[in-house]
């Protein structure tokens, strides 16, 4: 053999002696999200620093680019046996996929992983949304959130006020004073069907008021929508009110400025929206504007009740391997860890999902910091009341939820759009609402709820 080439070869066996044996690759699974824009950012950060944090698995996630996509990817890959390991599926969509079947129970994945989790930690209102009538975690409370009045300080400051409206009786004066100020929107808002869940869940959860029979459908399947009978319908009628007196806008993507967009610009002094919004609101309100936020208003004389959380869980599904179950366990032991619930609601708004993490991050000062103070009335107002109160709701257990949101916008947009009677809106989205369900317990028929 040439000497050259001997000593190359004689070379490249020594270094590779020296550096030891190859490092075993990482096992891959994947984590399909919703999530799109910043927050879709900031999941993926999350996956990096897990998979920099050690050395045996990798979490392959990737953006679906909605929770609708997500959800129905899913449901198409799983029918393929294509499935991923880890899929993010909103609230509304946890009563379809827990009577599905096609899951590994979040709870006895840790048990039969080794890990010893205090599901008891969750905050009662997280874990009554997610957890069966036994109280066992199906899934993992992920990207928590609920809803907050955000309140331009200095528009508020010009009509003498100092303080958000603790009322609906008040914020009633406050648009129309704003109004007068010379404000062209007092309150933006949209009625789309991601948007209506600030207004009219959130509105009946702190009121104490049934979106439907059944407790809200935690007691069976053959629940019938109500929220066209209780305090909502005057509610609707006062939006309407201030919608024709100008002193609410419709703000969307359609009219060239979604209302989280018009409130960080300054145009909208008042808006209702996810505390998951305030991080994103931080990095782009106009420059020196003076905003905070608030617990959502209720009716003078209201015994304020627990909101509802918003957001999503993460789902583990069935048909995978062992290795896949435990690079899974692993991903949620990870970031169930304090130290990243401090690092997830600093870049993205969202609130720590245990009380052990919300005590890290009131240890670690984090609330006295200006960009994310005000965070901690989310919590507070998903604590108002305890989740088993008699006289409040744990959360919504309906089948096609997301439909019968879509009906809700449907009968706004008679009513903002067409200037329908209030009332006869909306009971027809009612009964329209109560057609999905009872398709719903068609496709179940027999099943119990967990």
């Amino acid at each position: 053999m040439n000497a050259k080439i001997l000593g190359a070869v004689s070379a490249f066996a020594l270094s590779a002696l020296l550096a030891g044996p190859a490092a075993a690759e990482k096992h891959k699974i994947d984590f399909w999200f919703g999530n799109s824009g910043d927050i879709a950012k900031r999941v993926q950060e999350q996956c990096d620093r897990f998979n920099a944090s050690q050395s045996d698995y990798e979490v392959v996630c990737t953006s679906q680019g909605s929770y609708d996509a997500s959800l129905q990817n899913t449901i198409a890959a799983f029918r393929a046996g294509q499935q991923p390991t880890i899929a993010q599926v909103s609230d509304a969509g946890t009563l379809d996929i827990m009577l599905s079947g096609a899951f590994y129970p979040a709870n006895k994945l840790m048990a039969d992983m080794g890990y010893t989790v205090d599901w008891n930690d969750y905050f009662g209102g997280i874990k009554a949304y997610y957890a069966t009538s036994k109280g066992d975690m199906y899934s993992f409370p992920f990207n928590s959130s609920t809803a907050l009045l955000y309140w331009n300080k200095d528009a508020f400051a010009k009509i003498g006020k100092d303080h958000a409206p603790a009322t609906w009786e008040e914020a009633a004066d406050d648009f129309k004073a704003l109004k007068e100020a010379g404000y062209a929107c007092p309150l933006g808002f949209n009625i789309s069907r991601d948007e209506v869940w600030q207004f009219e869940e959130q509105f009946n959860a702190i009121h104490g008021e049934p979106i439907a029979t059944k407790r809200n459908g935690y007691e069976g399947l053959d629940a019938e929508l109500v929220f066209n009978k209780g305090k909502w319908v005057q509610f609707v009628k006062d939006w309407k009110n201030w919608y024709d007196k100008g002193y609410a806008v419709i703000k969307s993507k359609e009219t060239g400025q979604t209302f989280v967009e018009a409130f960080a610009a300054g145009d909208c002094q008042v808006i209702l929206t996810s505390v998951g919004d305030h991080g994103n609101i931080g990095r782009t309100a106009k420059e020196g504007m003076n905003w905070g936020v608030a617990m959502l208003p209720v009716y003078a004389g209201t015994e304020r009740k627990h909101s509802f959380v918003g957001g999503a869980s993460l789902w583990v599904l069935s048909g995978k391997q062992d290795a896949d179950y435990k690079a899974a366990a692993a991903f949620f032991n990870f970031i169930a860890k304090p130290e990243e619930a401090l690092t997830w609601s600093t870049v993205t708004g969202y609130i720590p999902v245990r009380n052990s993490g919300y005590e890290y991050l009131v240890k670690q000062g984090f609330y006295d910091k200006a960009p994310y103070a005000g965070r901690e009335l989310a919590i507070k107002s998903l604590t108002a009341s305890p989740a088993d109160d008699a006289n409040s709701f744990p959360g919504i257990r309906l089948g096609g939820l997301l439909q019968i949101r879509q009906e809700i916008s449907n009968g706004l947009q008679a009513i903002f759009i067409k200037n329908e009677d209030v009332q006869a809106s909306l009971d027809a989205a009612a009964a329209r609402g109560n057609e999905i369900l009872r398709r719903f317990e068609q496709t179940y028929e027999g099943k119990q709820l967990p």
